[in-house]
């Protein structure tokens, strides 16, 4: 009698299990519950035997194996091994792009202020700056937060003439 109850558990806690959506992080963190929705740029979920709803970004999931055993990938990984893979970082203005990501160090790029530049070619060089900086910590993600434009007059907004691009931002990583 013992052994036909605890196979009856057994069999219970296999199909409770499989009755289940796992979303797999890039981290390499398995997340076993009930994905609600997929959004653009992340995953509404709930734990299983929880209420609450889990917001993950999509940069930090590989992929959710759904309970009717459908795969969906979600992103790929982006691995960044220093200074050269600059150009893999990604920049993200949304603070719920970083759901689920790591918090790394606070960065800075800007154009040297004795430079003409136009707005967009200073925009252009501060944001390169800022992508190699992540890129020598190996951080492939950069949430901005903040961007500034500095004219040759020394006021904020477009200009036309010699430009100081600022950018600051902070790295994440899986």
């Amino acid at each position: 009698m013992k052994k036909i109850l605890f196979l009856g558990l057994l069999l219970c806690n296999i199909l409770t299990y499989a009755q289940t959506d796992k979303i797999f992080k890039h981290n390499g963190e398995e997340i076993n519950g009930k994905v609600l929705k997929v959004e653009e740029y992340s995953i509404v979920f709930k734990y299983d035997g929880e209420d609450t709803e889990n917001t993950l970004s999509k940069y930090a999931v590989e992929k959710v194996i759904y309970k009717s055993g459908r795969v969906e990938q979600m992103t790929e990984k982006i691995i960044v091994n220093g200074e050269a893979d600059w150009e893999k970082v990604v920049i993200l203005e949304d603070k719920s792009y970083i759901a689920g990501l790591k918090k790394g160090d606070e960065i800075r790029g800007k154009t040297g202020f004795i430079s003409f530049h136009t707005g967009n070619t200073a925009d252009t060089k501060a944001q390169k700056k800022l992508k190699i900086e992540a890129a020598k910590g190996g951080f492939p993600f950069i949430l901005l937060t903040e961007s500034k434009d500095i004219n040759q007059s020394g006021a904020s907004g477009p200009s036309f003439g010699a430009v100081q691009s600022i950018k600051k931002g902070v790295t994440y990583k899986y």
